[in-house]
């Protein structure tokens, strides 16, 4: 949901206006694009990065965390699945040293991996990576694997699940596919995955401060915006310790390493041209190794939304920029890819818009929707008894087509997660989730279903006595 919204917007934040000169790519410059956004876009926290020819141009921190404490370069910040990219980086440096094979299959590599589907034998580590395995959320119990203990239990819990496709046939995004990898890391690497990236990933790049486990780095509490408040809630219980697809934590000074290092400027942690594999999309889908190609920019990127944080990393082919900007809240829109998209703007030359106030709109939206729901509800219980009054002795089918309208939103509201999953391709969706970023949609559409259940109830109360009243009176004997 949120890549349509930020898809909505992409253009906008792009566009420069006539006449407008564009900033140089200063520190300074940056500093005061980053301070107005902060500002515009309302976001309680955000901290972000920018790199070039090896070098860090910009790192900082703006606002505040959940403790309130500032936001610096240095605080922690979840990125979800902007992990893949350093699963990948993983697995690379392992088929570099001979012990992960690309392109054979994953059961011959990962002794405990198998499925209830025998062309889950066919599936290569390349598929894993590129997301062309045929793994869905569709044919997986996500469910199920969020109860997992560790990557080696994560993998036995497959057993019983199927693919949706032919490996190789099918791009689709799945974070069981980045999560095996990360299993795959553990057996060819002989250690626990954290401590594989630890020695093989972040210590060689300096990254000082980061991990896949909050008991090594502590991130604060995230934010919901819940009508335009922002709510500090911790994040969604799942797997996110030790996971290859969105269990990083790190921070803006450390993600300038690596970002260095992804442009080839930093401590080579493979040859380039195992980078360069890392980044080359596939015929199916513009999509690498953890790392994707935005089509109408032509930067290399990842995003990574939780619940109570966002992220995003790029590279400019064009001008060998990198960025990193991640914020510790979410909301119904993701402004750090907007964000970046004006950085990407001003390395090119350009003049980027001032992003911001998309969020404010659609929740004030909603919220005018909510309360109008609300209104429409008191006045419907209110004008019942008129309302049963003039359908009193009518059939009973037509009286109830008159109540589909008012019952909608709570036929709407029973479906609620299978109908977020359709539009996002089925992935998985639950009540819970549903109650963080699109807490003020959620709320809403309730709001709006409990005021029309109360409008049918009375409605029918008031139907039923009515009948009753005009039921004539039994004869005297």
């Amino acid at each position: 949901m949120k890549i349509l919204l930020i898809g909505l917007f992409a253009a906008m934040t792009l566009a420069v206006p006539a006449g407008a000169t564009a900033p140089a790519m200063t520190p300074a410059a940056i500093d005061t694009y980053l301070r107005d956004a902060l500002e515009s876009t309302g976001l309680p926290g955000m901290s972000v990065v920018v790199t070039h020819g090896g070098e860090v141009v910009h790192a900082a921190g703006y606002g505040h965390d959940s403790q309130g404490r500032a936001v610096t370069e240095n605080t922690p910040m979840r990125v979800a699945s902007v992990s893949k990219s350093f699963t990948a980086m993983a697995v690379m440096t392992l088929v570099e040293r001979g012990e992960i094979r690309l392109d054979e299959p994953v059961a011959v590599q990962l002794p405990g991996f198998k499925m209830d589907d025998p062309r889950a034998a066919r599936i290569t580590v390349r598929h894993l990576l590129n997301q062309t395995s045929g793994l869905s959320d569709t044919t997986v119990d996500v469910s199920e694997l969020e109860g997992a203990t560790s990557l080696a239990d994560y993998t036995a819990r497959l057993a019983d699940d199927g693919l949706r496709a032919d490996p190789g046939t099918r791009w689709e995004y799945c974070n069981v596919n980045y999560d095996l990898a990360a299993r795959l890391v553990e057996v060819a690497g002989g250690q626990n995955f954290g401590d594989y990236l630890r020695d093989r990933v972040f210590g060689p790049l300096g990254m000082k401060s980061s991990a896949v486990s909050e008991e090594v780095v502590k991130p604060a509490d995230g934010y919901n915006s819940v009508f335009g408040a922002w709510l500090a809630r911790p994040e969604l219980p799942a797997f996110l310790d030790g996971s290859g697809s969105g269990g990083v934590i790190t921070t803006a000074a450390d993600m300038g390493e690596w970002l260095n290092a992804q442009t080839g400027d930093g401590s080579p942690l493979i040859k380039r041209q195992s980078l360069e594999t890392m980044h080359a999309p596939t015929a199916i889908r513009d999509y690498g190794m953890g790392w994707g190609v935005d089509g109408d920019t032509g930067l290399l990127t990842h995003s990574g939304n939780l619940f109570t944080y966002n992220a995003v990393e790029a590279i400019s082919p064009k001008t060998g920029y990198g960025f990193a900007v991640m914020t510790n809240s979410a909301a119904l829109q993701d402004d750090t890819y907007v964000i970046m998209l004006g950085l990407a703007a001003m390395s090119e030359g350009r003049t980027p818009e001032q992003p911001g106030g998309d969020r404010q709109l659609f929740e004030l939206v909603l919220a005018v929707i909510a309360v109008v729901a609300a209104v429409l509800g008191a006045v419907g219980v209110l004008r019942a008894r008129r309302w049963a009054a003039k359908r009193a002795g009518k059939p009973r089918w037509r009286i109830g087509l008159r109540l589909v309208p008012v019952l909608a939103p709570a036929a709407v509201l029973a479906a609620y997660p299978d109908l977020i999953s359709f539009l996002m391709n089925g992935r998985t969706v639950t009540w819970a989730q549903l109650t963080y970023f699109a807490a003020p949609m959620s709320i809403t559409l309730l709001v709006a279903a409990l005021a029309g259940v109360l409008v049918a109830a009375v409605r029918i109360l008031r139907l039923s006595g009515g009948r009753v009243r005009e039921q004539p009176e039994s004869p005297r004997s």
